[in-house]
Formats: C-alpha cells, structure tokens, sequence
C-alpha cells in the first residue's frame, strides 16, 4: 500500500494548533438529514477520520448508541471526550484507518476523510470501507465535486473520476449535486449513498 507524508502526527499536529478549517463546529446538515430519517436506532455506525466528529456527537444524543469513531490523531479523540465524557472509551478508536480491523458496521460516514487522504490511497480505501460493512451495509455521506488549484489535502474530485472507481464495490444509490449543503460549500459537494456489494 502507498505510504502517505499525511500520518498521525502530521495530523495531530494539526489538531494541537487549531488548524482544523474543515471543522465547521457542528454536524454536517446533510448527514444530519439522512440519519433523522434512519428509524433503527441500533444501527452500527463507524465514522472514519472523524476528527472532533460533531456527526457523532449528534448522532448519539439521537439515541443512536453504537457510534464508533475512528482517528489516528491523539488530540482530537481528546477533544470529543472532553465535549461528552460519557460516550464510551472503547467506541474511541485510535489507529489507522488502514489497519483498522473490527466488527462489521452498518454504516460508514464519509465526511471530510476521502479529501484528507492522499488520493494514491483511494483505491484502498474503496476496498477497505467495503470490508467493513455488513453485507447491505451503506457508505453515506459527502465528497468534494470540485478540484482545488493548490496541492492538498484538501484533495477534490469529480463525479465522473469516483462513479467507476466506488461502482466496484458499490451499488451507487445516490451519487448527486447535494441540495442542502453548508452556504460555504454549496455547489461543490455530492451526497453520496451506495450500498456495499
């Protein structure tokens, strides 16, 4: 596998300096939408790179009680605690995406991860949601539909590049301009809803 420049510290780093600009400092409308229409409160869920993962936060004030979250940065595993002591320590999960090995989820969210990773390691992690899924299971969230002229992360890309790279591995349900995006970027993200094959 690809090795990427992009590891733990790199991003821990990142975290201890606050140079978090993806961080929008609560959840992602979008997922919030999606996951209000989920009646199954329990669902298995797994947010990868999921940062300060205000979706998680959410998601288990909902009742949503099976939320793993899943960073290789110490710092912002820390944060989260700090916002909800409560959540249970070993649904915290520090390690590397790559390597990670569990149960089988539900549901993988896709907010913020793929554009952070080195885009030589997407084929990877097409595979590697795709081995962390229940049969049935869905990869749900957002991607970039936009390129970005300076070098990332983060990394865009178009709908045109992900349709044969994710169809694979994925039935591609919904894979689309996405309506209700934050106002900073509207237009430039799709929904994506695929179900694992």
């Amino acid at each position: 596998m690809h090795k990427s420049k992009f590891d733990a510290a790199y991003w821990d780093d990142r975290y201890k300096n606050q140079q978090t600009g993806w961080d929008i400092g609560y959840p992602s409308t979008p997922i919030v939408t999606f996951f209000n229409g989920i009646a199954n409160k329990e669902a298995s869920i797994l947010i990868p790179g999921g940062g300060n993962a205000h979706e998680a936060q959410y998601l288990y004030e909902q009742g949503f009680k099976n939320v793993y979250l899943l960073d290789w940065a110490a710092g912002a595993l820390r944060n989260f605690k700090t916002r909800m002591p409560d959540f249970p320590d070993f649904q915290l999960i520090q390690e590397d995406f790559f390597k990670f090995k569990s149960i089988q989820f539900d549901y993988i969210i896709e907010q913020t991860f793929f554009c952070a990773i080195d885009p030589a390691l997407r084929e990877d992690y097409i595979r590697h949601t795709h081995e962390l899924l229940k049969n049935n299971g869905h990869l749900v969230g957002l991607l970039f539909a936009k390129e970005f002229e300076k070098e990332g992360p983060p990394f865009g890309g178009l709908k045109t590049q992900y349709e044969p790279m994710f169809s694979r591995h994925y039935n591609i349900k919904i894979m689309e301009d996405c309506y209700n995006s934050i106002e900073p970027r509207a237009g430039s993200e799709l929904f994506i809803l695929m179900e694992k094959k």
